[in-house]
């Protein structure tokens, strides 16, 4: 059974709202979770991108802490 871990992408808006998008990690796929809305996605490569991407598209959240 393979370890699973996890991390977050955090980002800020412009009103201070904090927006997390946790990572969790199983083998080689990684599945990405808004905290904010309940979007989901699954990558493989680069999820931290990805999840930054979303929190500027669908939060306007670009200030990192």
């Amino acid at each position: 059974m393979p370890s699973t871990t996890s991390s977050k992408v955090s980002r800020w808006d412009q009103h201070g709202r904090e927006h997390v998008v946790h990572v969790r990690r199983s083998g080689i796929q990684r599945a990405l979770t808004c905290g904010t809305c309940g979007w989901r996605r699954n990558a493989q490569f680069l999820p931290w991108l990805k999840a930054e991407e979303h929190l500027l598209e669908a939060h306007q959240a670009r200030i990192a802490p």
